[in-house]
């Protein structure tokens, strides 16, 4: 009996750590009190575990003291979703955005660290389209989907580039997220010819409400209701 004490002990200060890890990444930000408290935790335990998990990068502290997802535990549920996943759950959505918009629709994915790359895409159904962009690598600095990974997408949550990765292209695009990064972007492409400040907008916000529906299936928190 004496023997299995070691062990068992510490599995069970497994199963706390990981649970207390759960409820932190399911809530976003915690207060002692609350991690103690949702993990069934006395607050002393709940600290002692929560210190070891921030001491190696599992969470993280914010400004007002809340216990935060911490940089590894964002690096490897990104790392959990693999490429092939993101793409089987996007891909539904790109049929979906083109039969509302017959414009060509994209996914793009981080390919380095200064370039992205169209994983996926549907073409529209427009007589007259683009090329199709499937595996293309494009530069971040210069094209929508570059803006929109950065998070550069204002208040209406979509970026709009004319002439970027194509001299006779406008594309929008929206970011992706996963557990409070962001993964991946939508876009659509347009040829410039057929560009309109109203249909930017209809189609901005088209993308932006179906990468919100994207993000909760990849385990994002779903968008606030409006109505």
């Amino acid at each position: 009996m004496s023997a299995d004490a070691p062990e068992s002990t510490g599995t069970r200060t497994v199963e706390r750590a990981l649970g207390l890890l759960a409820y932190v990444c399911e809530h976003g930000a915690v207060s002692l009190t609350e991690a103690a408290h949702g993990s069934d935790l006395s607050i002393s335990t709940a600290l002692r575990l929560l210190r070891t998990l921030e001491t190696t990068g599992f969470v993280s502290r914010d400004d007002n003291g809340d216990y935060r997802p911490g940089s590894i535990t964002i690096r490897l549920g990104a790392q959990a979703l693999s490429r092939e996943t993101i793409v089987s759950v996007a891909e539904p959505k790109l049929h979906e955005i083109v039969e509302l918009t017959s414009e060509n629709a994209y996914l793009a994915l981080p390919s380095t660290s200064d370039s992205m790359l169209y994983a996926a895409g549907v073409q529209g159904s427009h007589p007259v389209q683009l090329a199709n962009w499937v595996g293309r690598v494009i530069p971040r600095s210069t094209t929508a989907a570059g803006t929109a990974f950065a998070g550069r997408v204002g208040a209406q949550g979509f970026a709009v580039v004319r002439s970027g990765a194509d001299h006779d292209s406008t594309a929008i695009a929206v970011p992706v997220h996963s557990v409070g990064t962001i993964v991946a972007t939508l876009s659509v492409v347009i040829p410039n010819y057929r560009v309109t400040d109203p249909e930017l907008d209809r189609i901005g916000a088209l993308l932006v409400r179906v990468a919100g529906e994207i993000s909760e299936r990849l385990g994002s928190d779903p968008l606030p209701d409006e109505t």
